[in-house]
């Protein structure tokens, strides 16, 4: 019997804890604020405040919307946990998102590390960071682009043929995103309300984004 602390304090890690272990302490945990991450015997625990979930929620809204203008299909995978015991890691991603494969996880009920691809995409709100290699544990799930965000920069890494992530200025995943206007976005979150803020980046994704896509396409001589 595993025995889970009910209130955990805001940052822990427990050591030596078989995977046995962490997958019994998931199903006590459930769904509550704190973010766990498990790597090869380590188990974290971290709780989630308001401006890390106020982040990840406006990121998600933004990426929603763009999508809907440049009719891009995602399947969204939110924070499910992605696990694969033979490398003994796990964790929480604040967002994750199929995109290439989106088809393949349509009609799905739960992710299997196994027989299921990775998420094209996923998110890490690094307000309050892991003591854990959260980077080494996406690389061990094959998660092919991470975006991390600490409230004032936005990193794109790609993860390279040598199992490392690489820092890009584009997304692989979303080509057509332009990430200095998507940032520039992301930090207006608090300047004005969500619908004013969403009303005026959909008005830059059509007018912009979306006319130059356009361009592009005419230009290449596509119809």
């Amino acid at each position: 019997m595993v025995a889970v602390v009910d209130s955990p304090p805001e940052h822990m890690v427990l050591r030596n804890i078989s995977w046995e272990a962490f997958e019994r302490i998931l199903d006590d945990v459930g769904e509550t604020h704190h973010r766990v991450t498990y790597q090869d015997g380590d188990l974290e625990f971290m709780t989630i405040s308001f401006e890390h979930e106020h982040f990840g929620e406006w990121m998600g809204k933004l990426l929603s919307f763009f999508s809907f203008v440049m009719k891009v299909r995602l399947c969204s995978g939110g924070s499910t946990t992605l696990k694969l015991a033979l490398a003994k890691v796990g964790l929480e991603p604040d967002r994750c998102y199929w995109i290439k494969h989106e088809k393949s996880m349509r009609s799905k009920k739960k992710w299997d590390a196994l027989a299921d691809p990775p998420p094209d995409l996923a998110i890490e709100i690094d307000i309050s960071s892991s003591w854990l290699d959260r980077l080494e544990i996406y690389a061990a799930l094959k998660v092919p682009e991470v975006w991390r965000f600490d409230g004032e920069v936005l990193k794109v890494l790609i993860l390279g043929a040598n199992g490392k992530y690489k820092q890009r200025t584009k997304s692989v995943a979303l080509p057509t995103l332009p990430m200095d206007g998507f940032v520039r976005f992301v930090k207006k979150l608090g300047s004005a309300d969500e619908l004013s803020l969403l009303e005026e980046f959909t008005e830059w994704v059509r007018t912009d984004v979306a006319t130059k896509k356009a361009g592009g396409e005419r230009k290449n001589g596509r119809r």
